[in-house]
């Protein structure tokens, strides 16, 4: 048994050692069972209690990678960004409204979240919004949020009750231990700025907010929510190297749809994913062709568990019998 990549790893390598120990135990009684006959049979049992011994530590070490492996693909850390989309002030609003459907659902789920930066319009709706969240399972839960959400409903500002269609896009990235992109320090530049908005004088008074871009790509990241520069660096740094995994993730995914000549969904930004019905009480995941009502209740986060949890039993794929009720 090969137990050098369980050594290299911090969280196995003690038992790694232990199992190196009763390793070389085994060779030295099985090298003094061979110089001495009359020892063979004591050494065959105690050789065999060390081989029971290894393989309870090898079951441990396996395990331990196993949970290691299952967390860095579904990470219990993410950050969500939310933008307002088409539609004006009314699209500010719904970027507001999901935003508070998010939180209230983390809320129920016991999961943590801060707000990482934000943008505000003069009415309160939001232009985008970075939402960190950290819960067990969020990343396997909130992955299929990905996308661009619309509303249609009557704004309270629509004096005729003319329908408005309003978007908003949401993104959703997880923050892994292990990185699979490599950033160069080149290609980053890097603006601090006096953070805005609550915080304390504190925070007003120094440069503390961290905006980075990615050159190469345009992406963008701006951290505000802790109160040192570094501190927002560090963090800037963890959901741009989010980013840009999402971003080679989705070119990708549209050059693979590309030389198939077909349609595929490719999990980003710009495919429409779920329509918010007001009028109809009802909210519909394109997807999965599968519609929910009491869409008050899903808005207010209580019962967005009902539409997450069909996702995460489909794996966001459609049913037999689902039919797309609302295919605008």
């Amino acid at each position: 048994m090969d137990i050098e990549e369980f050594k290299k790893n911090k969280k196995t390598s003690y038992l790694a050692e232990e199992y190196q120990r009763l390793e070389n135990e085994e060779e030295s009684i099985k090298k003094m069972a061979e110089k001495d006959q009359s020892l063979f049979a004591l050494a065959e049992e105690e050789i065999k209690n060390l081989s029971s011994q290894k393989e309870v530590i090898l079951k441990q070490m396996q395990d331990i990678v196993a949970v290691e492996n299952e967390e860095e693909k579904f990470p219990n850390e993410i950050v969500m960004e939310i933008r307002a989309g088409v539609g004006g002030e009314e699209a500010a609003i719904f970027a507001e409204n999901l935003s508070k459907m998010y939180k209230r659902f983390a809320d129920l789920k016991g999961w943590q979240y801060s707000i990482v930066d934000e943008s505000k319009t003069t009415l309160g709706g939001y232009k985008e919004v970075s939402i960190e969240i950290k819960g067990l399972d969020v990343y396997k839960e909130l992955r299929f949020e990905t996308g661009v959400h619309r509303i249609q409903r009557i704004p309270d500002t629509e004096k005729s009750g003319r329908v408005h269609t309003s978007t908003a896009s949401v993104a959703v990235l997880p923050i892994r231990k292990k990185t699979k992109v490599e950033i160069n320090p080149a290609d980053l530049e890097i603006e601090v700025s006096k953070a805005g908005g609550p915080g304390g004088q504190n925070v007003n008074k120094r440069e503390t907010a961290v905006k980075i871009i990615h050159k190469p790509t345009g992406l963008t990241v701006r951290s505000t929510s802790e109160r040192s520069q570094p501190a927002n660096k560090e963090k800037a740094m963890s959901i741009l190297a989010a980013k840009v995994q999402m971003f080679k993730e989705e070119e990708d995914a549209k050059k693979f749809a590309s030389e198939r000549k077909e349609q595929i969904g490719t999990a980003d930004r710009s495919e429409k994913i779920r329509t918010y019905n007001i009028l109809q009480d009802r909210v519909t995941d394109h997807r999965v062709k599968h519609s929910w009502y009491n869409i008050e209740n899903i808005m207010a986060g209580d019962s967005l568990a009902d539409i997450v949890d069909y996702l995460v039993k489909t794996d966001g794929k459609p049913q037999t019998g689902d039919s797309d009720a609302d295919s605008e």
